[in-house]
């Protein structure tokens, strides 16, 4: 079976706070493309389908997490005071910040999703696995996370942390 490959483009907003002399440390935005590629867990065969799974059942989710939670949302380190600042003036826009263990760096993001989609596809029960995902911050600057440089269970992540869940979050507030 050929391995899977689709996209999709979102808006988003960050800032950076571990280097604070980065133009980055200033709130800013980006409209990003995420690129997923799923290997099959078996190899193709022909048959009467000739796929192992509809492409409509396999983006459903992953669209979706993308479109209703990640696009405009602002990406904090866990440690921003702009959390609290929107906890205590504006809770209502708490599920529309996208938070990550330190900076919301292109790698960290790249990570999170890798992680997600891996949820998605397990309690999916799909048969692929998540080979790569690249995401292009502008038009000269990607980040490529595979596979064979990426080891889920060794990244950090918190158990139930939210990039390990398979439901809609961003956050654990």
């Amino acid at each position: 079976m050929a391995a899977l490959e689709f996209s999709r483009r979102y808006a988003m907003a960050h800032r950076l706070l571990a280097d604070p002399q980065s133009k980055c440390a200033t709130p800013h935005g980006h409209n990003e493309f995420v690129t997923v590629t799923l290997a099959p867990k078996a190899h193709f065969v022909f048959s009467g389908a000739n796929h192992l799974a509809r492409f409509e059942d396999i983006k459903r989710r992953w669209h979706g997490w993308i479109d209703g939670a990640v696009d405009h949302a602002l990406q904090l380190n866990e440690a921003d005071p702009l959390i609290d600042w929107f906890r205590a003036h504006e809770p209502q826009r708490m599920a529309r910040i996208l938070t990550l263990p330190g900076d919301p760096t292109t790698e960290a993001l790249a990570a999170a999703f890798f992680l997600k989609l891996s949820a998605f596809l397990r309690e999916d029960a799909l048969p692929f696995t998540v080979e790569s995902v690249r995401v292009e911050e502008t038009p000269t600057n990607a980040v490529v996370l595979s596979r064979a440089h990426f080891d889920p269970d060794a990244c950090g992540a918190r158990e139930g942390s939210w990039p390990l869940r398979a439901d809609m979050s961003v956050n654990d507030f």
